[in-house]
């Protein structure tokens, strides 16, 4: 696999193809991989929510303008952030540290500690733009790996973030939409698939210092 030739082959995908489906392997993959992304801390302060019920998707299609992908596309990913990130995120994650790595928590108090601190420093604002960041480098993280497993995606903002919470009913699961990326397969007639890419010269993309 040639991932330049992926991400050239990638773009945000305007009308997906209706019949044709994620398998089960396939959505595992690319989950599985935005499972694997980098965050601060390794926290994931934020929740993934794949919605595939075509009703759900008609309410969200009617909170997102009515764009098309959200109901034509095989699977919405929905990013979430926690609406507040405390201790109890952090011990869960010191626990899972842990088990994982066959530790012994006290060993762990340090890091904990200093999470906790770094936490507490923040005010609500600062932590609720520090948790969406870490949404968007996940939604980054599913975007390179479904154009390497040769699946569709299509970021996307221009949606009722307060609707989505409302008809996923998130609020009172102390989560917030972020942002959302619709993933499938191009339909055949989707003339962006022909256009080509448009980026900077690496030459003013990149300063040298």
């Amino acid at each position: 696999m040639d991932i330049l030739e992926k991400l050239a082959w990638r773009y945000a995908t305007k009308k997906f193809d209706p019949e044709r489906q994620l398998d089960e392997r396939q959505l595992e993959r690319i989950l599985r991989a935005t499972n694997l992304s980098a965050s601060s801390y390794g926290l994931q302060p934020y929740k993934v929510i794949v919605v595939k019920d075509k009703t759900v998707k008609e309410k969200l299609k009617a909170a997102s303008w009515n764009q098309s992908q959200i109901t034509d596309a095989s699977h919405l990913i929905v990013f979430a952030r926690y609406e507040e990130v405390n201790g109890r995120h952090v011990e869960d994650y010191i626990e899972n540290i842990a088990g994982t790595r066959k530790v012994d928590r006290t060993q762990l108090n340090g890091f904990e500690n200093m999470m906790k601190g770094k936490l507490d420093a923040l005010d609500a604002d600062t932590k609720a733009n520090w948790s969406a960041k870490q949404a968007y480098l996940a939604l980054g993280t599913l975007l390179t790996a479904s154009a390497a497993e040769g699946i569709d995606a299509c970021p996307m903002e221009g949606f009722d973030a307060a609707a989505y919470d409302e008809i996923l009913g998130l609020k009172e699961r102390g989560l917030r939409t972020v942002v959302i990326a619709a993933v499938g397969f191009r339909a055949a007639d989707d003339g962006m698939q022909h256009a080509k890419k448009v980026r900077k010269s690496l030459e003013d993309f990149v300063e040298l210092v």
